[in-house]
């Protein structure tokens, strides 16, 4: 493609990105289409001869388009909605364009040094010491494993070298979470070698928060057992209902059996920056590794994770190897992002990160937070009022959990899940707004979760109203 032809073509996806996400309402939330019908519609082999752009975008259009679920969609309120704001979606086209590889200081001194501190923005905004050095992975999912592996490195002698496999002088291990932690977590305690039945997630209250004095009593179990406790997983913002884990008791535990604590906040972290909020990261200065999102709060397009550790050396220690090809002079004078985990690549994330909080501004930030949370607070009180639902957990962010649980109507749970899913199911099929659900204590909850810059009451509304008008038609046919 020569300068004018991507001058030209650069213009016009400008142009539809623009018009996209002034008018992203325009298209159904969820795709429309059957499993396998954008593959069949694609040819099968890749063309011999080059196509012209137009025709790609045609494709795209044609094909791709109705195939997209729409996340920077309003009525996106599934999972946790997130936005991918203008300014972070500039900032992806600039960094595609610099095609920064940021292995080493030397391969981007730029986005080496920019990273640490728009972290350093960042880590001072939720309140964490500048004791936590930061690095960006793609997701929480990849930060937990980082988390883990390092109290792995610092709990058993050698394991860099002589891992765990038919060691006599290393027990069985242990890591610890509540039930409620995110299935990252099993993932990464599977790929670290140490097996799924290391994990062992402990009961939580009646808010669904980690009880702390049945963690005290499994370690001293495990103890007993001649099990190696390891590591345990808080969770500011579990993925099913937001809930806060006690950190300050959970850190006091860790410290007291030298334990590695990873402080999940991958969702709920950023909230830390308001006021009324600056408790929940209550105790995180004091523990291990700690993860949060910006890509899913933040307003950046993903990925991007902020890990922040504040034993950084036993990460390196973990994962530091430097082949002779990539020995460089600074060596000694420079921190080396490559050090920092599995991944040599290194993309420039932290260049979107750094535009979206320059672009927005704390102030702002704050008040989209605040109006989020006031949206969700909004929606309990509605599910509160009514006689025919039912709120599952608190609200302490922006996601709210119910069903539907029509009054004066006997059902077991078992047929409640069922019209729960089939009310959910209804709604999702009109194309406004997408809702997903979870499980809370056995049962089916329908889950809203409110995060998305263009999201007002209007929004919030018209999915309550869906569930409203739905409703009926679950009753006669359920009943």
């Amino acid at each position: 493609m020569d300068p004018a032809s991507f001058r030209r073509h650069g213009h016009a996806l400008v142009d539809w990105i623009a018009e996209y996400l002034e008018h992203s309402e325009k298209y159904p939330v969820l795709a429309r289409v059957k499993p396998g019908e954008i593959a069949a519609a694609l040819p099968s082999q890749a063309p011999e001869e080059g196509e012209s752009f137009d025709a790609i975008m045609a494709d795209f259009e044609r094909v791709l388009v109705p195939g997209l679920t729409h996340w920077n969609h309003p009525g996106f309120l599934a999972y946790f909605a997130i936005t991918g704001s203008a300014p972070g979606v500039l900032a992806e086209f600039l960094s595609a364009a610099l095609n920064q590889q940021a292995m080493l200081w030397r391969t981007s001194p730029a986005a080496t040094e920019l990273e640490a501190v728009t972290l350093g923005w960042l880590r001072r905004l939720i309140g964490l010491p500048d004791a936590f050095e930061g690095v960006i992975y793609d997701t929480a999912s990849i930060a937990s494993l980082h988390a883990l592996a390092a109290a792995r490195e610092a709990s058993i002698a050698d394991v860099r070298a002589r891992g765990l496999a038919g060691r006599a002088d290393v027990p069985r291990l242990r890591v610890y979470s509540s039930d409620q932690v995110n299935s990252s977590i099993d993932k990464a305690v599977m790929t670290i070698g140490l097996g799924h039945d290391s994990l062992r997630k402990i009961p939580v209250d009646a808010e669904y928060r980690m009880r702390a004095d049945l963690l005290r009593d499994a370690i001293a179990e495990d103890r007993a057992a001649g099990v190696l406790p390891i590591a345990v997983v808080a969770t500011v913002g579990t993925t099913s209902t937001t809930s806060v884990d006690p950190v300050p008791a959970i850190v006091d535990i860790c410290q007291r059996e030298r334990l590695w604590l990873h402080v999940d906040a991958a969702y709920a972290g950023v909230a830390a920056m308001l006021p009324s909020h600056a408790h929940i990261l209550a105790g995180a200065d004091r523990a291990d590794s700690l993860v949060v999102n910006p890509h899913k709060w933040l307003f950046t397009p993903f990925d991007l994770s902020a890990f922040y550790c504040r034993r950084m050396d036993v990460v390196r220690a973990a994962f530091s190897l430097t082949p002779d090809y990539l020995r460089t002079s600074e060596a000694g004078h420079v921190k080396n992002l490559m050090d920092t985990g599995v991944q040599l690549g290194r993309r420039f994330r932290a260049l979107k990160l750094w535009m979206i909080l320059r672009s927005f501004g704390a102030r702002a930030i704050r008040e989209h937070l605040s109006a989020h949370i006031r949206l969700a607070q909004e929606l309990a009180g509605w599910v509160d009022a009514h006689p025919d639902f039912e709120r599952m957990a608190p609200v302490p962010f922006s996601v709210v959990c119910f069903r539907w649980k029509p009054a004066g109507v006997s059902l077991s749970e078992e047929a409640l899940d069922a019209a729960n899913e089939h009310l959910i199911d209804l709604v999702n099929q009109t194309g406004e707004v997408f809702l997903s659900h979870t499980r809370l204590r056995g049962r089916i909850a329908l889950r809203i979760a409110i995060g998305h810059l263009e999201t007002t009451e209007r929004h919030v509304r018209r999915a309550w109203d869906l569930l409203l008008e739905h409703a009926p038609s679950v009753r006669s046919v359920r009943l």
